[in-house]
């Protein structure tokens, strides 16, 4: 199971990589190897300020559907449009091109609840 140890996790499997007051968001390998093959994923929380822990969209696999949980607080800036004709890249480069959303951090965006890799493992068994 990949787990790059660059990035932070939560236990819902979402990984989180914080660069200045951007995070980048997706699913882990974990996740997408659980839900299968993705045939949709859908986002329309672009420029909405939500709270860490609110649901910024859903992924479809082909048994099922799954929500997407915000690891920190902040505003949706943008959405992964590549996801929209492709989004088995979820399945095939989830830490790479397969990224969902990228989120502005509100201040103070609290990130104690974020696991490192080694947590996540641990999480996962």
């Amino acid at each position: 199971m990949n787990t790059p140890s660059e990035l932070k996790y939560t236990k819902d499997h979402e990984w989180i990589k914080i660069e200045g007051n951007v995070a980048t968001i997706g699913i882990t390998d974990f996740a997408q190897g659980e839900l299968g093959d993705i045939v949709y994923v859908d986002v329309d929380t672009v420029d909405d300020d939500l709270e860490g822990g609110a649901v910024f969209g859903s992924v479809e696999a082909v048994k099922t559907v799954s929500d997407l949980f915000l690891p920190v607080s902040g505003k949706v800036i943008e959405f992964n449009a590549d996801l929209e004709d492709q989004p088995e890249l979820l399945n095939s480069d989830p830490y790479g091109k397969g990224w969902i959303i990228k989120v502005e951090l509100a201040d103070g965006a609290d990130q104690s609840e974020l696991l490192s890799a080694e947590e996540y493992q641990e999480v996962i068994g």
